[in-house]
């Protein structure tokens, strides 16, 4: 189903199993909430980044340009919506919770576009997924960019190294200003400090390579934490369960 089956004029699905996956920047006119079954899927747009672990949801405004990742195998489901005269979604990219009876109804609608069941059964559960469209954003699973060019190239930098613990004052002679005015602009451009950037930063590539099958002590070195211990302690300030019982 890579190119999406219709079932209704509000509904399409599109599925995925198994291998990893990769998407170049596209958009879509719909809505589109994307469901992980199994496995973490990553969303990239130019304002930020989003993880999806399992039992989560993102939710992607229409029209918005994205690019869909997995770094292992990965199990989702995605809805692609058309919200003419639905009120109270979302208006930006977020990772949402998803309630028992929502979770149902995406998988119910993945069924039904392999084995096509009657029209007014499928119109019934479309219905019903459009009045239980409400979302609660899911706690710290987003990475917002920077648009000031010379940020976006200091945080790609860091991301391509989370073990370079760069202080705030070597960033900020990186770009040729004064620590205050570093900080001040960096939360302005991103909504967060230097350092709980840098953190959310390592929670998240922590999630990706936990869903790869990389033992704990891997996972606290790459991301550029002293042990398993300290990764572990920060893991479930952060997300409220030990990395032991995420997945």
């Amino acid at each position: 189903m890579k190119n999406g089956v219709r079932l209704t004029e509000e509904i399409a699905v599109i599925a995925h199993d198994g291998h990893r996956y990769s998407s170049p920047k596209h958009s879509h006119q719909e809505a589109q909430l994307l469901y992980a079954v199994s496995g973490v899927v990553s969303i990239k747009t130019d304002v930020g980044s989003w993880v999806v672990p399992p039992s989560r949801a993102v939710w992607l405004p229409p029209r918005l340009e994205h690019e869909t990742t997995s770094r292992a195998g990965v199990q989702f489901r995605s809805l692609l919506i058309e919200t003419g005269g639905l009120q109270g979604l979302p208006e930006e990219c977020m990772v949402v919770e998803i309630t028992p009876l929502l979770r149902e109804l995406i998988l119910k609608l993945a069924d039904l576009a392999i084995t096509p069941g009657s029209r007014e059964r499928t119109d019934a559960v479309v219905q019903l997924l459009l009045m239980e469209l409400s979302f609660q954003p899911a706690q710290s699973l987003n990475l917002p960019m920077p648009r000031r060019p010379d940020l976006v190239r200091l945080c790609a930098k860091m991301r391509e190294d989370l073990t370079e613990a760069t202080s705030v004052e070597a960033a900020a002679a990186m770009l040729h200003i004064s620590r205050a005015t570093f900080m001040r602009l960096f939360k302005r451009e991103t909504g967060m400090s230097f350092g709980h950037w840098r953190q959310q930063a390592r929670m998240l590539d922590a999630l990706e390579l936990l869903a790869d099958g990389r033992s704990i002590l891997d996972v606290a070195l790459e991301c550029g934490y002293s042990s398993p211990s300290a990764f572990s302690a920060m893991f479930r300030r952060t997300l409220g369960r030990p990395p032991s019982a995420y997945f």
